[in-house]
């Protein structure tokens, strides 16, 4: 397809089909932690079994994300897309009627499997369809679908579960992948310039290894009863590190390699890429904590934990098309500075919290924190790729998506990490003071005295570690605030290219 066609005419009935596509795929990854006790008492599995639900579908995510390059160039956007919402919808019809876990598992990696792609699909669909001034518009609208899932998936997920059984979940989602799969077989278009190449092997094999492998492992030592210190999460670390190490080095060596890492010779990429990891793992902090807060100190019940969380993750979404076009007005620097202020602030007051810290005053900093963070994410990734020439846009969108998984992993390891050690630490303080107490007053107290006294020390510690890990959270989001003191905007790489030609020619001329 004539790109500089395509250009002033972008097509946007396909793109319609692949944002439903993406919707779905994003919604169904949301909507599972909640039915977790349900599939747990239906099948009789431990927490520990049911979690996999969870954690294999990060897993395969984590192991066909980096390889999206190579499928992105060497097949056709509606091949990679029909195939993707095949093996997705298959995997929804077998979670549906699954008559064990272990099919329901199958179920679900199969899911995996499909909606792996959606995502750098998509972000390439969008790059190579909008010219570089036009871009930010465009990015702002898949930004929504993208928000838009995770923000009504607890809420609708909450009421499905409370209404009726979990596998209703799978049935919502069904009829929507069956229906945009008819659409992407009749209508669906190939825009995206392919190459003739084959697969490295060896490079899909690191890759798995090493990104699974980190994972797994940053996921199991943001577990409370594993803990850094397991054997599990060393081994999976270690071998992950070094299945990477040797990765990168392959790739480097490589004429046409499954991961391009030389992108990184573009600052800006570079430079969007290290805050993007910075703000996720910051971000991270807000999605994991608040819940433990407001379900554990406050006592409040899911459901309006989720209705808490709702808003912000509604005004996300509404900002996302908003801030793409500001960003095509005015550049990424001046939204990113913008929103990471907004951001430290109101992260900062969450380190403030108090245990009578009123319902309507958390929803509103929570809110308040994701308008900031609506302003950064987005605009900081599309000014990064927009310096990368398109034959490289598969690598940049398979790059970017690999490493918010990691980063997301290594937040969610971080601050929990945190939040349980300075919950420990608070609780044994204030256990001493209590037994020094008691010892002066010479009286013992009852058994239901001494039980609610534990009970406070515990909350008061529990509050203790989530306030400080917030304070964390602010330093982290400090840093990327730093790093975006140095975004610069970028012109169109065939710009760039230009102005270079006009020079060597005058230089020539004198």
């Amino acid at each position: 397809m004539d790109i500089q066609a395509m250009h002033k005419k972008p097509p946007y009935g396909m793109i319609a089909i692949l944002f439903i596509g993406a919707f779905v795929s994003f919604l169904n990854n949301t909507l599972i932690n909640i039915a977790l006790p349900s599939i747990m008492t239906e099948f009789d599995v431990k927490s520990t079994t049911v979690q996999w639900l969870a954690t294999g579908y990060m897993l395969v995510n984590g192991i066909l994300i980096p390889a999206s390059a190579f499928f992105i160039q060497r097949f056709s956007n509606r091949r990679i897309f029909i195939t993707a919402m095949t093996l997705f919808t298959l995997g929804t019809l077998l979670a549906c009627f699954s008559p064990s876990f272990a099919v329901l598992l199958a179920g679900r990696m199969i899911q995996a499997s499909g909606s792996a792609i959606m995502m750098p699909l998509l972000m390439n669909v969008m790059l190579t369809a909008f010219p570089i001034e036009k871009r930010g518009a465009a990015m702002g609208l898949f930004g929504l679908v993208m928000i838009a899932a995770p923000a009504i998936g607890p809420t609708l997920s909450g009421y499905l579960i409370e209404h009726y059984e979990w596998r209703t979940l799978f049935y919502v989602v069904l009829p929507f992948a069956v229906i945009t799969l008819l659409l992407a077989i009749i209508k669906l278009k190939n825009i995206t310039p392919q190459r003739d190449m084959k697969l490295d092997f060896s490079s899909l094999v690191l890759s798995s290894i090493a990104f699974g492998s980190l994972l797994y492992g940053f996921s199991s030592a943001g577990d409370p009863e594993v803990g850094w210190s397991a054997p599990i999460v060393i081994a999976t670390l270690s071998i992950g590190t070094i299945a990477l190490i040797t990765f990168i080095w392959r790739q480097l060596r490589l004429d046409d390699p499954m991961l391009e890492f030389r992108i990184y010779k573009h600052p800006m990429f570079a430079l969007s890429s290290a805050i993007s990891i910075v703000i996720s793992i910051s971000m991270f902090s807000g999605m994991i904590l608040t819940p433990i807060y407001v379900q554990t100190i406050r006592g409040i019940s899911p459901m309006d934990a989720g209705l808490l969380m709702l808003p912000g993750a509604l005004v996300m979404g509404i900002m996302s098309p908003i801030t793409g076009r500001l960003f095509d007005k005015y550049g990424a620097k001046a939204l990113a500075i913008t929103g990471l202020s907004i951001t430290i602030i109101t992260t900062y007051l969450f380190s403030t919290v108090t245990a009578e810290t009123s319902y309507s005053y958390l929803m509103f900093l929570y809110t308040f924190r994701m308008f900031g963070f609506s302003m950064v994410m987005m605009p900081v990734m599309t000014n990064g790729m927009n310096q990368l020439p398109m034959k490289m846009n598969p690598h940049g969108t398979a790059m970017n998506n690999t490493l918010q998984q990691v980063s997301g992993a290594i937040g969610t390891a971080l601050l929990v990490t945190v939040m349980n050690t300075r919950t420990e630490s608070r609780a044994e303080e204030l256990a001493a003071n209590a037994m020094a107490k008691l010892a002066e007053g010479g009286a013992q107290p009852s058994a239901e005295a001494a039980a609610e006294i534990q009970n406070q020390i515990l909350n008061e510690a529990m509050l203790a570690g989530i306030t400080h890990a917030f304070f964390i959270s602010t330093l982290i989001a400090a840093i990327a605030l730093v790093l975006a003191l140095f975004i610069k905007r970028v012109k169109s790489p065939v710009q760039t290219e230009k102005e270079s030609e006009k020079v060597n020619a005058k230089r020539v001329a004198t």
